[in-house]
């Protein structure tokens, strides 16, 4: 009775893990970019009652062992990077990628590594630099700073990352470094640090060779192409959000009930006595 009270909180502990990383997805239904985790469980060790016996030729047949499990717990919380649906906004900074890959952001110039991001919702700030919404630098192909002329009539993103430049003399001119997309060996392994951002980890690149590399041309070499005019939304599907949260809510009440069925138990084992 007690191997099943402590089954039941661990049962309930699991199930109460579910539905926060079910309300986080459900949170962040609109947010750009976002990629939605899931949770899987697996089960703890167990107690053997008795042990397995072989079989004797000619005198008994084998007898397998007995145990009892006591409990669940959590085997791991896994993002799923699939694409997220695409929004048209015809504004020329909101980009997204087309395929695999991750927009390179930094805090400072000087940053040694950048963070990632699949979020393209950019703005210009008053010194032409290309900039997220939390004023992050957009890193170029050279791991530098995107920075348009303040005095520029026009410009242009294609969908290899290069910029074209309308100057105030009429003059065209494509930059040689264009906006940098790059990829991970195991996406899932990045580090979620918040405001749509990731952090590279030993498990996210290859062990051998962490660095991130900038120098990729966006729609070459697996990459995906940058499209304007557009962005990614999250990849949070609600119908199966709220469908896993009945069952993650059922759950919970069923363990509930195996404490409390177990109370009851213990409570007539107590009242024998009188």
């Amino acid at each position: 009775m007690l191997r099943s009270m402590y089954s039941g909180v661990s049962g309930m502990r699991g199930f109460q893990a579910k539905l926060d990383v079910i309300g986080n997805n459900i949170a962040n239904v609109n947010t750009f970019g976002f990629k939605g985790s899931r949770i899987a469980f697996k089960d703890l060790l167990s107690q053997t009652t008795s042990g397995v016996t072989a079989p004797v030729e000619g005198e008994s047949g084998g007898v397998n062992g007995k145990q009892i499990g006591l409990g669940v717990a959590i085997a791991g919380i896994d993002v799923i990077h699939t694409p997220g649906s695409a929004m048209t906004t015809n504004y020329p900074l909101d980009m997204r990628i087309d395929g695999d890959g991750f927009f390179a952001v930094k805090a400072a110039s000087d940053q040694d590594e950048p963070y990632l991001t699949r979020a393209g919702n950019f703005s210009l700030d008053s010194k032409g630099q290309l900039v997220n919404a939390d004023g992050l630098f957009v890193c170029d192909n050279d791991g530098g700073i995107i920075t348009i002329p303040t005095d520029a009539q026009a410009f242009s993103v294609g969908a290899n990352g290069k910029i074209t430049i309308v100057e105030a003399d009429g003059n065209t001119t494509t930059t040689d470094a264009g906006i940098a997309v790059t990829r991970v060996v195991n996406p899932a392994g990045l580090e979620k640090i918040g405001g749509n951002l990731y952090r590279n980890t030993l498990n996210a690149s290859d062990p051998e060779d962490p660095e991130l590399k900038l120098d990729g041309v966006p729609g070459t070499g697996g990459l995906g192409s940058i499209i304007t005019g557009a962005l990614e939304m999250s990849n949070v599907d609600l119908t199966s959000e709220f469908t896993e949260m009945i069952v993650a809510q059922r759950g919970f009440q069923s363990n509930a009930r195996i404490i409390t069925t177990s109370d009851e138990i213990l409570q007539e084992v107590v009242n024998l006595k009188r």
